[in-house]
């Protein structure tokens, strides 16, 4: 099978490179002619929103999947009627919308924090007046890192946040005061079938992933995160790899947002489980059995944020694995990440530490 990947960046590489091993073939369609991908397979050069481009892709290809959320969905259905694109769209259109995003959790049950729709500065005075401060508006589209929003602390934030924010659809949404961020991510094939993997704890900075640590033992709220996304694995039929975020406060998890693709947090399963989520996210696509998704061990993966550390030194640390992106240094960009594997808590959280200090 010929798979064409809408985005050439990391986790379009990455999937690649899984994906070869299988047998499989790769085209990407990237407007970027030295983005990641074109390290391990061919690039068509378009915009995503080029229903020409697109249309050029999926002529060339017997499945086309993604790794950017920023494709317009419209264009989308319209090369689906010929070539099957996986996940399915009406999960992409709802996961670049937070307001859509929030809907769903609310119609099936996942707790969500509040939130309101703001088109307005009278819309936002409202919303803040029902939910109570402190909040964040967030931008409803195209916000990811940190980006596109603003956090509001008393009611003299409310014009300087819609000064800030105001020119685009927004959401405001209570502030959750939590303990931990974690995450689920999940597969589903077009069989039907569906594996795990265990939750990861994430800690962010400036709103960017820094690190996660998986697996993150806790019965209860591991049955949670599963029971939370299987609903969504029904809502859309999907197949793919799903991933959502949460928070956990008082024992339960409050969900952030979804992602319907391979996922930053879960880049610890190429060394650290059975089978990555980028072989698990080829399997379900093309209908094959899935790979365990069962932890070997226990993980940590640190992002590489704005520039490399040296590779000596990250590999002289016990049980690092160092993967670079090919992409050239700047500030808040991911340019690459290393997975530690390790026997027990303590000595992965002890390798963890001493990457993190080769990025300082």
């Amino acid at each position: 099978m010929k798979i064409g990947i809408i985005g050439a960046g990391q986790l379009g590489r990455m999937l690649a490179l899984s994906g070869y091993p299988l047998g499989q073939e790769f085209l990407f369609l990237d407007p970027s002619p030295d983005a990641p991908g074109g390290h391990v397979g061919p690039i068509l050069h378009g915009d995503f929103d080029d229903a020409a481009k697109l249309k050029e892709l999926a002529s060339k290809v017997d499945l086309i999947t993604f790794d950017v959320e920023n494709v317009p969905v419209d264009a989308i259905r319209e090369i689906a009627k010929t070539t099957p694109f996986l996940p399915q769209p009406d999960a992409l259109g709802t996961s670049q919308d937070r307001l859509a995003e929030k809907t769903l959790f609310r119609s099936l049950k996942i707790p969500t924090p509040e939130f309101h729709a703001v088109d307005s500065l009278a819309d936002l005075e409202n919303a803040v007046a029902k939910v109570g401060l402190p909040g964040i508006l967030k931008t409803r589209r195209l916000g990811y890192d940190g980006r596109g929003q603003f956090r509001l602390r008393s009611p003299a934030d409310v014009e300087a946040a819609w000064a800030a924010l105001g020119s685009v659809p927004l959401i405001y949404e209570a502030f959750v005061n939590f303990g931990r961020e974690v995450s689920v991510i999940g597969v589903r094939s077009t069989r039907g079938e569906i594996r795990i993997y265990p939750l990861s704890a994430n800690t962010h900075e400036d709103g960017i992933l820094r690190y996660s640590l998986a697996p993150y033992r806790n019965a209860g709220l591991q049955k949670q995160a599963e029971t939370y996304l299987k609903r969504v694995f029904k809502r859309f039929d999907y197949a793919g790899i799903l991933t959502i975020e949460f928070f956990v406060t008082k024992g339960r998890l409050i969900a952030n947002e979804m992602a319907p693709r391979v996922h930053n947090s879960g880049h610890w399963t190429i060394e650290g489980a059975a089978t990555s989520q980028f072989e698990n996210h080829v399997r379900a696509i093309l209908g094959l059995p899935l790979g365990s998704t069962a932890a070997i061990g226990h993980s940590g993966m640190v992002n590489f944020i704005g520039t490399m550390p040296q590779l000596e030194a990250v590999l002289s640390i016990p049980g690092a694995h160092f993967h670079g992106y090919g992409k050239a240094p700047r500030p808040n960009r991911k340019i690459g990440h290393c997975t530690v594997t390790a026997a027990s808590p303590a000595a992965r959280d002890k390798a963890v530490k001493r990457v993190l200090k080769t990025t300082a």
